[in-house]
């Protein structure tokens, strides 16, 4: 008798974006990502602000029928910087908990790291060393094959620490950001000489997609963002108001608030990792994350 593929199903609940991926290992069933902002003032006021959850665990409500209705035999999910965060991360999670199906697990900067490192990288023939780098709304994780770093800097977090939604923005709040995410990335330096430096999660994505009529994942995905072009960008954003970057074409609305200090967090990183062009990759802590529940025996 054959037995039929272990499908799984595994969710990111993120700082800014709350993400799906349901894969048997061959092929994709479901891959969706909804902006919900969860981690929106986290910062500031040390709370997940209650509007915020509630869209959050309705749209856990969604990927929870997804899942039931694909016959998902092993499910995950795990929260973030803004959940690892929050004083009020238990009434989060068992809402989660309710609307999901399963609780999700408050992970580390550094298994976020393993993870996002394992799932970029996993048959993908990258020069090495291999440095990736995730940034996320709450926090950017830097990793090589001997491990990685998370700092507490992301699209969020540089937003309401620093930029706020005021734009255009001036040039001395620019060199502000800029100057706080240098003082936290610095201790992420891996002290390597980067063969690939491989840029995962939606900022990195969407910066790449801006060039694109519509987002289009398979011309996102290993294609390159150089350092000059970046550095456009990040000028471009600074003298928009939010309304306009809203309405680029290829941009998720949802990112327009934070997507500056992400691309500043990206300008930063690459200014410490002395290189010029990132390549960029569709695929992360989420497809890290089910392939650890595809090996045999459970998780990895």
């Amino acid at each position: 008798m054959v037995r039929p593929p272990v499908r799984v199903g595994v969710v990111d609940i993120g700082t800014n974006s709350v993400r799906l991926l349901i894969t048997d290992g061959e092929s994709e069933a479901v891959r969706r990502v909804v902006v919900t902002g969860l981690g929106r003032g986290v910062d500031s006021t040390g709370h997940l602000d209650s509007d915020r959850m509630e869209k959050t665990v309705a749209v856990l409500a969604e990927y929870g029928a997804e899942m039931s209705g694909h016959q998902v035999s092993r499910p995950r999910a795990v929260a973030t910087s803004a959940t690892r965060d929050a004083a009020n991360r238990e009434t989060f999670l068992d809402r989660a908990e309710a609307a999901l199906g399963v609780r999700p697990e408050t992970i580390s900067g550094e298994k976020e790291a393993e993870l996002s490192y394992r799932g970029a990288t996993d048959g993908v023939p990258f020069h090495e060393p291999v440095v990736v780098v995730d940034i996320g709304g709450g926090s950017t994780e830097i990793v090589t094959t001997s491990g990685g770093v998370s700092v507490d800097i992301g699209s969020v977090r540089l937003t309401d620490r620093v930029l706020g939604t005021e734009r255009p923005v001036a040039p001395d709040l620019m060199a502000e950001a800029m100057a706080v995410a240098d003082a936290l990335l610095a201790k992420a330096d891996p002290g390597i000489t980067a063969g690939s430096v491989v840029g995962v999660a939606g900022t990195w994505t969407s910066l790449l997609a801006f060039d694109l009529p519509v987002y289009d994942s398979e011309k996102v995905h290993l294609a390159k963002l150089t350092r000059e072009r970046l550095d456009d960008l990040v000028a471009d954003l600074a003298a928009k108001n939010i309304t306009e970057v809203a309405a680029i074409p290829s941009l998720d609305p949802g990112r327009a608030p934070v997507i500056l200090g992400g691309a500043v967090v990206a300008g930063r990183v690459m200014e410490l990792l002395d290189i010029n062009e990132v390549v960029i990759s569709e695929r992360d802590l989420l497809d890290g994350l089910a392939a650890s529940l595809l090996v045999q025996g459970g998780y990895a």
